[in-house]
């Protein structure tokens, strides 16, 4: 659907370009299908596992084309940029999973005959580029490995401070390895910003970050010593006076939207790294702000973020410019939520990490391509709709149901996005709300099938 050059891998074979770019439209096609609904017939299907098990491809063959397409669309862009960086899981079922890796153990049983189970699996971490709107513009960097690379890291950490492990030996080092790619966007008038929860609370990253001259906000959840030494930011923090109110609306558990009253703080702080590794690293100036909503609401949890930033703060206009940032990070959890429930990532039957990483691969840029298709109705719905449909696709459309459509053809792609949302069970009541990314997938298939049988009929008018 969507016309990028994400098809464009650097394949050292040009047959392997071709054949992926014929799998990446089969399973655009059919999004969470499994491999032999999407290819067909029985020689589609072996193409398909020969591409997935070759040794001369690899994950970053397939997304080499779609990172390109992804600078190319953020140097087209205005205003700032933000990365958003996260780590998930992806658990496979297998009964032996010594070719995939092992990700833990899981309780099965009941609490009076525990029952414990290997859980095999794949570790991802994506960074997925945003505009200041929240429009995705495309995957940035990704990396997958298992916990078999990190064998007796954990026992390690029992016996040893963990700040004295060495990053190259954690699985931390995929946030600074996400950072270093994504720093290689173009743009030097562009501002970039990099966003990520607690996890991101890395001494070693805030360095990397300050050395590589780019921005970040991230999330804190270690109280880090701070000044000369002798006290710890928590501290420092607890002398500042509120600077400034700020209402955000929340869901409670019960989904319904409540307001939070927010305090805000925030101080220019002389941050130290552990003592540890003080010979290595030196003490970096960071703004800290924090957030902490007044009172104690009632069914949910209150708010309470510690961000950290390069930065300046002198303003609560960007204090809230740094809240509002920190809040789409929520849209990389919408990504990996696509790419398991819409793709059917943690379906796949391949036996092997290597098959399964290709595969990944495959469904990141189909996941990103159904998000912004998600997205740029909400965005800018005025844009051209042969974006992000063909001509056969915008025909169907429009036949769809001509009563909605005052035109002959579909001229915004807003319009077109919400007939697609339809096929996929969107209602588009008055009040409703803007289509979501579930309907938007179940749409793409249902319009699949529909594109086929419509060809098929135009071919017999033909004859």
């Amino acid at each position: 659907m969507v016309n990028d050059n994400s098809a464009n891998g650097s394949f050292k074979d040009s047959r392997l370009g071709r054949r992926f770019r014929v799998l990446l439209e089969q399973f655009a096609a059919s999004p969470g299908g499994p491999i032999p609904i999407a290819c067909q017939d029985w020689s589609n299907t072996k193409a398909a596992y020969r591409f997935l098990d070759n040794d001369r491809v690899s994950e970053a063959d397939i997304l080499s084309g779609h990172f390109a397409s992804t600078r190319e669309r953020v140097g087209a862009s205005e205003g700032a940029i933000l990365v958003l960086h996260d780590t998930t899981e992806l658990v496979y079922h297998r009964d032996d999973g010594r070719e995939i890796g092992h990700l833990g153990v899981t309780l099965t049983g009941t609490s009076s005959r525990p029952r414990y189970r290997k859980v095999c699996g794949i570790m991802m971490h994506s960074s997925l580029v945003v505009t200041g709107d929240g429009l995705p513009l495309g995957l940035s960097a990704i990396k997958f490995w298992t916990r078999a690379e990190f064998k007796g890291t954990n026992a390690l950490k029992k016996h040893v401070n963990p700040t004295r492990v060495p990053i190259e030996q954690k699985e931390s080092l995929c946030w600074i390895d996400g950072l270093n790619q994504s720093t290689q966007l173009p743009g030097e008038s562009t501002l970039c910003v990099h966003v990520g929860d607690r996890g991101s609370d890395i001494y070693e990253l805030f360095d990397v970050g300050r050395m590589a001259g780019t921005h970040f906000v991230f999330r804190t959840c270690v109280d880090r010593c701070a000044g000369d030494g002798g006290h710890v930011v928590s501290e420092e923090m607890a002398q500042e006076k509120c600077k400034g109110l700020h209402k955000v609306e929340v869901l409670d558990r019960h989904g319904r939207v409540t307001e939070a009253l927010l305090e805000l703080r925030y101080r220019r702080i002389l941050l130290r790294p552990p003592r540890a590794k003080q010979s290595r690293y030196r003490p970096i100036w960071l703004t800290v702000l924090h957030a902490t909503e007044r009172g104690k609401p009632r069914d949910r949890e209150p708010i309470e973020w510690k961000l950290v930033t390069d930065l300046p703060v002198n303003s609560r206009a960007q204090a809230i410019e740094k809240l509002r940032w920190y809040a789409l990070r929520w849209k990389i959890e919408r990504f990996h939520k696509i790419l398991k429930s819409g793709c059917q990532a943690e379906q796949s039957k391949l036996r092997t990490a290597e098959r399964l990483v290709n595969l990944l691969a495959i469904y990141s840029i189909l996941s990103w391509r159904i998000f912004w298709l998600t997205m740029i109705s909400r965005v800018d719905g005025a844009t051209n709709i042969k974006l992000a449909f063909t001509p056969v696709e915008i025909d169907v459309l429009n036949r769809m149901d001509r009563k909605r459509c005052s035109t002959r053809s579909v001229l915004r792609l807003r319009d077109g996005l919400k007939l697609l949302a339809m096929l996929g069970g969107y209602l588009a009541r008055r009040g409703d709300g803007p289509p979501g990314n579930m309907v938007i997938w179940r749409g793409m298939r249902r319009l699949t099938d529909i594109e086929i049988g419509y060809q098929m009929a135009m071919q017999d008018v033909g004859n």
